[in-house]
């Protein structure tokens, strides 16, 4: 070793190899057994203790911080949306399914089915923005992200994966079974066990949201974006909302605004799109960005 390598080399061992040390054959002992011996890195029971969750909060942010950093994302395009509309191979199958249902059970399917076209368009920006291929100050921009899911999360990481770009899913641990889909980056598909610090990296890196229909999660993203936004907690960026005739529906924003409990102003936040192409036009128009 060399007198510099002397001067930068850490004189403490790393937590890694204190770990080796810990594996090594020790002695059976009383004291050896008890879990108090374990290192608290490695002590499971003790990292999942109740008095713990300040420092589960501070991995769980730092560890995706950490990844996306070194995976070299400077910015993403994020994308919300269902988790139930079907991909348009699978609408016409749905259709025909719900031919021997009851009337109600019908609707919901053929209400599905009608909204499959934003699984075509999600897919569509997702490949678009992600051949365009930005690339400022060495981190890649605009990488599409999304909640990890089906669906039209599945629909953004396919149409970034078929533009052979990586993408990022956001997974929550849920009670109920449910996986990242297969399109998601494996090396950027990250899980969180707090909806609040999954929606935190949602937001860190966004420098545009397309949001697509959805149901109480989309709602629960759209309006705290927009609250962000609206009350001077985050910038303004694009918020690319597909589906106007879905949105109107469910939503009366004009009522919020005649009620006065917003701004008329405050619906100028929103950029109401139809298509991948109003969407990109959108975003290269707020970046003045001309490719």
């Amino acid at each position: 070793m060399s007198p510099e390598d002397e001067l930068t080399d850490h004189k403490f061992y790393h937590a890694d190899t204190e770990a080796q040390f810990a594996e090594k054959a020790v002695p059976s002992t009383p004291q050896t057994r008890h879990p108090a011996y374990k290192l608290a890195f490695q002590d499971t029971d003790f990292l999942l203790r109740e008095e713990l969750r300040p420092v589960r909060f501070q991995l769980e942010l730092l560890k995706a911080e950490t990844l996306l950093d070194e995976a070299g994302v400077g910015s993403t395009l994020v994308m919300y949306g269902s988790a139930r509309i079907p991909p348009p191979e699978a609408a016409e199958a749905a259709l025909k399914q719900a031919e021997t249902l009851p009337e109600d059970e019908a609707l919901v399917i053929r209400n599905l089915a009608a909204k499959s076209k934003y699984y075509g368009e999600a897919h569509k920006l997702a490949r678009l923005v992600s051949e365009k291929s930005i690339v400022e100050d060495g981190k890649r921009q605009f990488v599409v992200c999304s909640g990890g899911g089906p669906s039209i999360m599945e629909a953004a990481n396919r149409g970034a994966s078929d533009a052979g770009a990586e993408s990022i899913g956001l997974n929550i641990i849920l009670p109920h079974e449910q996986a990242p889909n297969p399109y998601v980056t494996p090396y950027l598909s990250l899980n969180f066990h707090y909806f609040a610090l999954r929606k935190m990296h949602f937001l860190l890196r966004a420098r545009a949201v397309a949001v697509f229909p959805g149901g109480f999660g989309t709602f629960d993203e759209f309006f705290e974006l927009l609250t962000l936004v609206q009350t001077g907690k985050m910038k303004p960026l694009p918020i690319l909302l597909f589906g106007k005739d879905f949105w109107t529906r469910v939503v009366d924003f004009d009522a919020l605004a005649e009620e006065g409990v917003i701004s008329r102003r405050d619906l100028d936040l929103i950029t109401w799109c139809e298509t991948a192409e109003d969407a990109w036009a959108a975003i290269a128009g707020f970046y003045k960005i001309k490719n």
